[in-house]
């Protein structure tokens, strides 16, 4: 009986071990950081540029799109144009352009041209 219950307790034990990596697995899909999905952060020239309160150069916004997630850079960059509604919806004013996003994660709902 000794026996059947060592070779099944290493049995189980192998098993568990095998299958525990799979059980830690990250799923990125899910992730909300920071830095999450699409999000573009400016180079580092045109970061220093903000840094000293530099207007940005024409065309960043065609970087953006809808359903990006807005970057810190862009986002201390802009003003608050319409306050969060009961959506948690913000709209900023970047340099002229509206962009409409959710407050807490940043994902770009529409973007406005002046």
């Amino acid at each position: 009986m000794k026996k059947y219950t060592t070779g099944v307790s290493l049995i189980l034990l192998g098993l568990s071990i095998g299958f525990s990596p799979l059980t830690l697995a990250k799923n990125d899909k899910h992730e909300h950081g920071a830095k999450a999905h699409n999000e573009k952060s400016l180079p580092p020239g045109l970061q220093k540029k903000v840094a000293r309160g530099e207007p940005l150069p024409p065309g960043w916004q065609k970087k953006l799109h809808k359903g990006d997630y807005l970057s810190d850079d862009y986002y201390d960059r802009g003003k608050i144009h319409v306050p969060i509604d009961r959506d948690g919806n913000i709209t900023i004013d970047v340099d002229g352009t509206f962009i409409k996003l959710h407050d807490k994660t940043r994902r770009i709902l529409d973007i406005i041209n002046d």
